[in-house]
Formats: C-alpha cells, structure tokens, sequence
C-alpha cells in the first residue's frame, strides 16, 4: 500500500473537497483522484461517498482514516528520528531561502530568536519558486523562508510579513511610466514563464501562470530583472525586489491584486525545541511593524 495515497485519504477526509485536498499536495485534482481510487481497489471498498455536491466518508472510510491518521504520526515520527541531529549539533539548522527572504526584516527576526536561544546558528541554502515547499517536507531544509499563498500538507506556516507585488517591466516599455497598474492593464502583454509548482501559487499569480509548467520557466526570483531586461517580457515580483535586485533596463511599476506574503515555513511533525523558538520569534516579528 502507498504510504502517499493514505496521506490522500486523510487530507481528502479533512477537506472532504477533491480540489482543495489535491491543492494541498499541490497536484491537480485529477491525478489526486486517482490515487484515492487506486486505494479504494486494493482495499476492496469504498470510502468516499461523493456526488455531484458533497464528499462524505463511508463507515469503512471512518475507520480506515484512523488507521491511517496513527500510521502516518508513527512514519513521521521514525523520519524525524532518522534526519534528527546528534544532540551537540541541534542549534545548527538549515534554512532555506526563497530570494531576498525576509528583505530588511531579518535582523529583527534573528535578534527574536537569539534572545531565545542564543547558540542557534544556521546554514544557508537557497530555495526556488518550484522547489519552496517540498524542501523543507522532504528534509532537505529545516527552516524556509517562502511566499505563502495557503496551507501545504504537512508545514506549519508562520506570518512574518507582507508587502505590495510589483510587475517587472522593461524599461522601454509604455508600462514603465505608469504609477500604478491593474491586471487589465498588463494582460495582454507578454509574461517571462516562472515556475510556480503550487496551484495556489498559480492563482494568485494570475496571468503571470501562463507558461509556468514550461521547460524552461525561470525558477530563482533574483533572477527575474535581468530576463525581463533581456527579452523584453514582464514579470511579477514583490516590491522589495526593486531594492535588492535592481537593474537599470527595468522598472518595478506596483500592481493591483492580492499582496506577497512571506512566512517561515517547518514541518509540523518538527518538535524540536530550536523550531519552537523560531516559530515563536517569527510570531513576535508579525506583532512588531
């Protein structure tokens, strides 16, 4: 049996909304119902009920979640176990870091945690648009620093801030003059392709999303500036990019629509002591403007 597809099941019992269900393993709905499907056969039963307007569990499906929600707390628990730390070595976590991060926050967020924990200490790696998430589900990452755009199975996302999103124009571009633009205004242009793994992501991107499953749709965010300025397409981004990605062949004109939230993202079944006092520092840095 697929451990993934119990982790379905349980998602899909707590949704009880395929789509909603499959957006939090950021597959689409499709693939998503398959997989219950293909479980549903091997176990010789149903346990979802659904019609056109609801999805229910059926009494074999209640018990099956609860098999199923004890299992994967046991799976989880031997994953943290096998990528725990040597106890000298535990204040020292991997962060990963979606671009420019938490911008000119960081220091505020650093100084929360060290008053804390002092001897926390971290050592960096670098996310991508399509990679942010699975990072730290997959262990590769402790600590990451993501755009939030709605829950993931499986992280526990903490707020830490929240800023305008800007489109990347070029500047030569009639766009480039303007002092503020809405998404009629940008729809027909041309959008660079950026990968966007999440379907939440996708939404919230809006016409941007055009493109984002290509081969070569860009996937670091530091990046972005310098592919507008070179094929003259345009791009989303957050306003803090103007600061710390700037190019003289570009404008980062601001945009109409749903903001760019920042978060630190950890995984829910992470109990360490160290994650309890990062998720508690970045709690206090989304109360201090």
């Amino acid at each position: 049996m697929d451990i993934r597809a119990l982790r379905y099941a349980v998602t899909l019992a707590e949704e009880l909304h395929f789509g909603r269900a499959a957006q939090r393993h950021y597959i689409s709905p499709q693939p998503f119902g398959r997989h219950i499907q293909r479980l549903e056969r091997e176990l010789g039963t149903r346990l979802f009920e659904r019609t056109s307007r609801r999805v229910t569990l059926t009494p074999e499906g209640e018990l099956l979640i609860a098999e199923a929600r004890a299992l994967l707390t046991t799976v989880d628990s031997l994953a943290e176990h096998r990528h725990g730390r040597p106890t000298t070595d535990e204040k020292l976590l991997t962060l990963g870091v979606l671009g420019f991060g938490l911008a000119e926050r960081w220091p505020d967020l650093t100084e929360a945690m060290h008053s804390q924990e002092p001897d926390i200490a971290f050592s960096y790696a670098e996310l991508d648009l399509a990679d942010q998430y699975e990072a730290v589900r997959s262990h590769r990452v402790d600590v990451g620093i993501v755009q939030y755009v709605g829950p993931v199975d499986g992280l526990v996302f903490e707020h830490a801030l929240t800023m305008p999103r800007v489109v990347v124009v070029p500047a030569r571009s009639p766009l480039a003059d303007a002092d503020r633009l809405t998404e009629a205004d940008v729809s027909d242009s041309p959008w660079l392709p950026t990968a966007l793994a999440h379907p939440a992501l996708e939404a919230w991107s809006g016409p941007a999303a055009d493109g984002s499953h290509s081969r070569g749709a860009l996937r670091h965010p530091a990046a972005i500036p310098g592919a507008v300025a070179t094929t003259g397409r345009i791009a989303l981004h957050a306003e803090a990019a103007g600061r710390f990605y700037p190019h003289p062949d570009v404008r980062f004109v601001p945009l109409d629509g749903p903001p760019v939230e920042i978060a630190v993202a950890t995984r829910a079944t992470d109990d360490r002591h160290v994650i309890a006092a990062i998720r508690h520092a970045t709690r206090l840095l989304g109360r201090v403007r």
